[in-house]
């Protein structure tokens, strides 16, 4: 059951997500990670909660799966 990434209660750290990073925001392309941290302090974000990767990467969550 995947969710899309806009509620930040549903994203923990260590789940599994696909992010659009900054740069791939036009395409919409997703790179998948396991969150490290959750940035976006409201509890909701119409475009996807910002976490940070254990990579290192940031973005906004897509789908939690």
């Amino acid at each position: 059951m995947s969710k899309s990434g806009q509620y930040r209660k549903d994203i923990q750290q260590g789940a599994e997500v696909d992010i659009v990073l900054k740069q791939d925001q036009r395409t919409g392309k997703t790179t998948r990670g396991v969150v490290k941290d959750i940035l976006t302090k409201s509890a909701q974000h119409p475009h996807g909660i910002k976490v940070r990767l254990q990579d290192g990467q940031v973005g906004r969550v897509k789908e939690i799966l």
